[in-house]
């Protein structure tokens, strides 16, 4: 039975897709019977608010001395704590629930308020970090998204040692989710290497999808400048020049350091090797994210898109035959014009066919809407088919989405997107003229077909999420999850999968980094509308138009789907991982390295 630790920033409130690993994995049954005891330690963002909300609402705090609780057993030894480093520490445990497994777990949380930390301490464990790893902490010292996980580094590991966690003939791994934790895993390796083990959980590798998101050329450039400078053996500071100037990018490279690597998907591994060479020595162990997988009847799921369906009859007028979805954050990486070039090919073919369609995008750039806010907008002027710029509705990144869907609209006549900016998918949230008995999972079993065109992906769980309820998925090669699709359906394939890859050019050389390199907006654009062209048509020929087809989509689906579950996650990919960390000798410190 072994003891994990994870490190991550989205323990009081899930954010993205650590949040949804978090939770995939706790409420698992193999997880659940191979792990006795998970800790989850982070900082604490917020002093405000009552201690009951401290952890969140499924939250319950044990130690708090700012709050005045201190009767636990621990506090005498997690108050030495916060003595010695001038930092307040909320112990407690949290609970995850599963309607679908019925596990439920209470991991501990270890929460760190670091406002006040011990400049003396801070500074030495800085230099440390410079004079063992070549990590010039100074450069970053004004960010501080880089100053806070290095101010709870030190105190984490003495505060897992205080409640007992960790031992020398027993030690506990710790998990760094992105590079948030790296500073508590390098903490672990100097200050108490005998009683933990250390893993590089990579679900994005940072410096990539800084490029990317900010080239013109955006994934056609990198991902075939990766590929030509691997045959050079060159790094991405050769290509791209140093981005070492990115505070994440040294501690990212830092994860050479552990015991063990996982990456999300298939191109982590090659972006780690690019970024480092060093990477190339190290073992690097697949961990794909798990995909709700459960059963749906066709009954159950036509219930669903019957309920897509009225909702767009109320905002548009007329019923459309499918219904296409993208459920995603507001960010350059997740390519949301895509779905308007495919959009513009598939609105030929559907008007040849006498057929239409309406693309239903949920997707915003805030914390949500109130419900009075709604109902507002909707009243005045019909919110959400039309938007207006500024608060409560568009925001600039929205409006400037907004503008390519309101240029889409007014030329299509079979086609529509329809642009929903707020989090949820309910009457209570989404205004009046939704269906009463409408709830989010709805728009998951409902759909015919889920986008999920992105730049950059390591993983991509929303986009692969309807696809045990009969939904098409749409997504990129380069998406970590058809590396997951391409293991589970084996030779055979699967029709419940679209894989588009955007970087294969036959109109555009890409024959050498200095090709790559010149891709312009212009020619990615070109590029682009080609594959868009024949996404469109596959798109067409796919769309379930019989109830034999959603029954054959559905079954299909939700047997791949029991393929990519969290269970097989846990079972396959995870656990295995963590035996490596904990059996391979412990990694020796590095000494006086080149900077």
């Amino acid at each position: 039975m072994k003891t994990l630790v994870h490190v991550t920033h989205e323990i009081v409130q899930k954010i993205g897709g650590i949040g949804a690993v978090l939770h995939g994995l706790l409420t698992s049954k193999y997880y659940s019977e191979h792990v006795e005891r998970s800790i989850l330690v982070g900082p604490l963002f917020n002093t405000d608010g009552p201690v009951e909300l401290r952890l969140g609402q499924d939250g319950t705090v044990l130690y708090s001395s700012m709050d005045g609780i201190v009767q636990h057993p621990l506090a005498s030894a997690l108050a030495g704590v916060e003595r010695k480093y001038h930092v307040d520490l909320i112990y407690g445990r949290k609970t995850f629930h599963d309607p679908f497994t019925g596990i439920t777990a209470h991991p501990e949380v270890l929460l760190i308020n670091v406002n006040h930390f011990e400049s003396s301490r801070i500074g030495l464990f800085k230099f440390r970090l410079f004079e063992q790893y070549g990590i010039e902490s100074n450069r970053y010292d004004h960010i501080w998204d880089y100053e806070q996980y290095l101010r709870i580094a030190e105190p984490a590991i003495d505060a897992l040692l205080a409640i007992g966690c960790g031992h020398p003939q027993h030690p506990a791994v710790i998990l760094s989710h992105e590079y948030m934790g790296m500073p508590t895993a390098l903490a672990a390796r100097l200050n108490a290497p005998a009683h933990f083990r250390t893993i590089f959980y990579a679900h994005e590798v940072a410096p990539m999808r800084r490029i990317v998101e900010s080239h013109p050329g955006q994934d056609i450039t990198f991902y075939n400048a990766l590929h030509l400078a691997a045959r050079g053996d060159l790094t991405v500071h050769d290509v791209f020049g140093s981005q070492r100037f990115f505070y994440k990018c040294p501690l990212v490279e830092a994860a050479k350091h552990c015991d063990n690597i996982f990456a999300v998907g298939d191109y982590v591994i090659d972006e780690l090797r690019f970024l480092d060479g060093a990477f190339k020595q190290k073992n690097i162990d697949l961990a794909y994210n798990g995909v709700p997988a459960f059963a749906l009847s066709l009954e159950e799921k036509m219930t669903a898109r019957n309920r897509l369906q009225h909702y767009c009859e109320t905002l548009l007028g007329h019923r459309p035959d499918f219904i296409l979805t993208h459920v995603t954050r507001l960010v350059v990486s997740k390519g949301l014009w895509r779905d308007i070039r495919v959009m513009e090919h598939l609105e030929k073919l559907l008007h040849h066919e006498n057929q239409t369609a309406v693309l239903l995008v949920l997707s915003t750039e805030t914390s949500g809407r109130s419900g009075e806010d709604v109902r507002t907008m909707e009243s005045a002027y019909h919110w959400p088919t039309a938007h207006r710029e500024g608060y409560p509705d568009l925001t600039g990144g929205e409006a400037a989405y907004y503008a390519g869907v309101q240029e889409f609209n007014a030329r299509s006549r079979n086609t529509k997107i329809i642009y929903i900016n707020q989090f949820g998918f309910n009457r209570r949230t989404c205004g009046d003229r939704m269906p009463a008995e409408m709830e989010f999972m709805d728009i998951r079993h409902g759909s015919d077909l889920e986008f999920g065109q992105s730049i950059y992906e390591p993983f991509g769980i929303a986009q692969i999420e309807p696809i045990a309820f009969g939904g098409i998925c749409v997504f990129t090669a380069l998406c970590g999850c058809a590396g997951f699709v391409r293991h589970a359906a084996g030779s055979g394939g699967t029709e419940n999968v679209i894989e588009v890859d955007y970087t294969k050019s036959h109109v555009v050389p890409l024959n050498t980094i200095e090709d790559c390199l010149m891709v312009d907006r212009t020619n990615r654009e070109y590029m682009e509308s080609v594959v868009a062209q024949t996404v469109a048509a596959e798109i067409n020929r796919r769309l379930p138009r019989t109830e034999l087809q959603f029954n054959h989509l559905l079954q299909q689906g939700y047997r791949l789907a029991t393929r990519m579950s969290w269970e097989v996650v846990a079972r396959d990919y995870v656990l295995p991982g963590i035996e490596k960390a904990l059996t391979a000798p412990p990694a020796q410190v590095p000494h006086a390295p080149s900077v």
